[in-house]
């Protein structure tokens, strides 16, 4: 574990770069974390963000899949938010653990 400064604000982070503590989570270190992936947040992508936390407070384990038939965004709707990594990328820059379905 390391701590990274991220939106000017002190986290602490897992060695994959995800945030070890949901709660250091805010809009401002998402956007920024965003941006590190090449990616410019819409609403659509708070959105997802958003059902991914909601979820992973309630305990579920998350997949591509599962987020898919949310009723949030299909499966190629996720692709499209989140190229090259649509689980592993959301969840990051959600603020919550890496999905155990990601290598």
């Amino acid at each position: 574990m390391e701590v990274k400064t991220i939106a000017g604000v002190q986290v602490n982070v897992s060695d994959d770069g995800y945030l070890e503590d949901m709660d250091q989570w805010n809009e401002d270190i998402a956007r920024e974390i965003a941006k590190e992936l090449n990616i410019e947040l819409t609403d659509k992508h708070f959105e997802v963000l958003n059902y991914l936390r909601q979820k992973t407070k309630e305990g579920e384990t998350l997949t591509i899949r599962k987020v898919g038939k949310s009723g949030v965004v299909d499966i190629k709707g996720l692709y499209k938010l989140f190229p090259k990594g649509p689980l592993k990328f959301s969840s990051k820059i959600a603020g919550i653990p890496k999905p155990t379905s990601c290598v």
